[in-house]
């Protein structure tokens, strides 16, 4: 069996820009506020995959921010509203990337976390990355009770090649919004193959 890896990255929301950092920090005060709570460092994650000799960079990005011509776009989706979706300005992309980067790596919060994997649930969670359903980002189509959006994606591939994501979480005091939902949306899944 070829030798596996799968690396979590709990990237700062908004790490490399203002705009993105600055709304997140309006929102978690608005959520944490709502939640009689003190507001939280918030993160988005990213993966890398490594299967033999072939890695890998899984991630979920606004389809604007092009950091190279051939960056393994296999699925995108809209932000917001599905119709704004029409624009690139409104639109993901959900990357997988061979020999790819995470540009912001250099900003994730205690490095990369080492996933517990084989070569067969690797592998699978490759094959999932083009089967993401496209989703409106920042909504709850689905009535999962959180929001679409990376950490749910990530979370979704995980839990749906059969990973143990039972201890893994962003860094203390911090939150991940969408975790949940990507899990939630496997068990549903689940649920409707059974």
């Amino acid at each position: 069996m070829e030798n596996a890896r799968v690396r979590v990255y709990w990237l700062p929301l908004g790490a490399g820009g203002r705009v993105v950092a600055r709304n997140g920090r309006l929102f978690e005060a608005w959520v944490a506020r709502r939640e009689h709570r003190s507001p939280c460092d918030l993160y988005h994650a990213a993966l890398e995959v490594e299967v033999g000799s072939a890695a890998y960079v899984i991630e979920m990005a606004p389809a604007w921010s092009r950091v190279a011509e051939d960056r393994g776009v296999v699925a995108t989706g809209p932000v917001g509203l599905r119709w704004l979706g029409r624009s690139a300005l409104f639109r993901y992309e959900v990357r997988r990337w061979r020999d790819g980067v995470i540009p912001d790596a250099g900003s994730a919060v205690g490095g990369p976390v080492l996933v517990r994997t084989d070569s067969m649930r690797a592998v699978h969670l490759l094959a999932l990355v083009p089967l993401v359903p496209e989703l409106t980002w920042g909504r709850d189509e689905l009535g999962l009770g959180e929001m679409w959006n990376s950490n749910a994606f990530v979370a979704w591939l995980l839990a749906g090649s059969g990973h143990d994501v039972g201890g893994l979480g962003p860094p203390v005091g911090g939150r991940a919004p969408g975790w949940d939902a990507g899990l939630r949306l496997v068990r549903t899944w689940d649920q409707t193959a059974a």
